[in-house]
């Protein structure tokens, strides 16, 4: 089959939004005593959701947090993101990326980021009716990189109707900025593209191709993955 659908990840490859997170994640990590370097944040958490990012943070420092800890941590992280995401938005490019994709097929997002902070910036940009589906932290059984995420996307794209029934994973392109998010997708069964947002290609193996940025995807490039052969594990 021609291209399908495109699964958009969020944090990273439509919104420039991790700089925001790794400044919320610090000021809530600095009140348990906690420092967290940007250089940390890229090379080990960027992938995770909030609550297994926390987990991996303490995991990794020896840490001790019950659970009632953890949920007050995440809510603080959660009530600070609006505030501190300020004016930050979408990438530039991103929204006319997204208009020329959703002319063409459906489109869905699958991100480990909290469906709130999601929404808020789709709803600023204008961009939150071109996607009847989304997949955020908390609504899968397990986070990126395990494949659910992606998995559940592709589900519920089916069940609305928008992908046929004849409609594979492989007729469908995942973007994703991170590696961990590229094994998603890939386990998932999809087609996967880099942007170079996050990291630089030597950090993105999992991809089949890569492109600068948001702004330089095309539906040709989309079209011409999905009728290559799948590239080996």
């Amino acid at each position: 089959m021609p291209l399908a659908a495109v699964i958009f990840d969020f944090d990273g490859v439509l919104a420039d939004s991790e700089p925001v997170h790794l400044a919320v994640f610090q000021t809530v990590l600095d009140s348990v005593g906690i420092t967290l370097t940007p250089e940390e944040y890229y090379e080990k958490y960027l992938g995770y959701s909030d609550r297994d990012a926390f987990i991996q943070v303490f995991a990794d420092r020896g840490v001790t947090m019950d659970a009632a800890g953890l949920e007050a941590l995440l809510e603080t992280k959660k009530g600070l993101f609006p505030e501190a995401l300020g004016d930050h938005a979408l990438y530039p490019g991103a929204g006319a990326c997204i208009a020329r994709v959703a002319a063409r097929v459906p489109v869905a997002i699958a991100s480990g980021a909290l469906r709130h902070e999601i929404e808020l910036i789709l709803d600023r940009s204008g961009q939150r009716a071109h996607f009847p589906v989304i997949v955020a932290a908390g609504e899968t059984p397990r986070s990126k990189p395990s494949p659910d995420p992606y998995a559940r996307a592709f589900e519920l794209l089916k069940a609305s109707g928008a992908l046929p029934s004849t409609a594979s994973p492989a007729d469908v392109v995942a973007i994703e900025d991170s590696e961990w998010g590229l094994q998603s997708a890939r386990g998932a069964g999809l087609r996967t593209m880099a942007v170079l947002t996050s990291y630089g290609r030597d950090s993105l193996p999992s991809a089949e191709t890569h492109l600068a940025s948001i702004a330089d995807v095309t539906i040709e490039h989309l079209e011409a993955l999905v009728a290559t052969e799948r590239a080996s594990a």
